[in-house]
């Protein structure tokens, strides 16, 4: 419980401090690049701070241009692994309470993450179009395909939200394995525990040769991509190597 009141402390002080500078720098200069790796490497010296390590794999996988990286999503801590393991910045679908933060809020708003009410079917058939016209602009995003966090580390089953995102938009897809953050903060738990966690980009699957109609064609082989470069103890059961 220490390492998390650490990070809630100085993690706050960091935002704090640097936060409404450099919001306002954005708001004038209409950069939000040196907002959003100031914002994303002091999160990662805090986590790395209380003895989490993240190793990363497979960078030399990661396509040019725009992509849409499709991650699981187990804990609280798997967030800053992933995000900060990517070699680029990004944009990321979010559920809406997280805006309603002060100053995190409004740096989501200004590096174009967009919010999603996840138990609202309009609300987020709004938020995946609008994602697809960031997308077409140049923006990749990272998506968390099972829409919630795992309750036991385990794969779950994938919404479609994100396969039509990518179809829409015509991008590859990279799928994101993200191993170890389970155990190094559970979910609903405050609880940070040291570890490692690991982070491997997968090969890209070309989403641009999928049609609406083929959806759960390409859905269930990012699953199944994802699925096989988890260990065992995080496949989805019944899955070929869940241990």
């Amino acid at each position: 419980m220490l390492r998390t009141l650490f990070i809630a402390v100085f993690l706050s002080l960091y935002i704090l401090i640097l936060g409404p500078p450099l919001l306002l720098y954005t708001l004038l200069s209409r950069n939000v690049d040196p907002l959003y790796w100031a914002g994303l490497r002091g999160v990662l010296f805090f986590v790395r701070a209380v003895g989490v390590r993240i190793r990363v794999v497979g960078i030399e996988r990661i396509p040019a241009g725009v992509c849409l990286f499709a991650a699981n999503h187990t804990s609280s801590a798997d967030a800053p692994a992933v995000v900060g393991a990517i070699p680029r910045r990004i944009a990321v679908l979010l559920k809406e309470s997280l805006f309603r933060w002060p100053i995190v809020g409004q740096a989501f708003t200004f590096a174009n993450f967009i919010a999603v009410k996840r138990d609202v079917r309009e609300s987020a058939i709004a938020s995946v179009e609008k994602a697809v016209e960031a997308m077409r602009a140049g923006q990749s995003f990272l998506i968390y395909p099972e829409g919630t966090r795992s309750p036991d580390g385990r794969l779950q089953e994938f919404k479609k939200g994100a396969i039509v995102l990518a179809i829409k938009a015509g991008a590859p897809i990279v799928p994101v394995a993200c191993s170890g953050a389970h155990r190094v903060m559970e979910k609903r738990s405050l609880v940070i525990h040291p570890g490692e966690i690991l982070v491997e980009f997968l090969e890209p699957i070309d989403a641009s040769k999928y049609s609406l109609d083929e959806r759960d064609v390409l859905l269930q082989r990012v699953h199944d991509a994802m699925a096989a470069g988890l260990p065992p103890d995080q496949r989805p059961v019944g899955f070929p190597g869940a241990g």
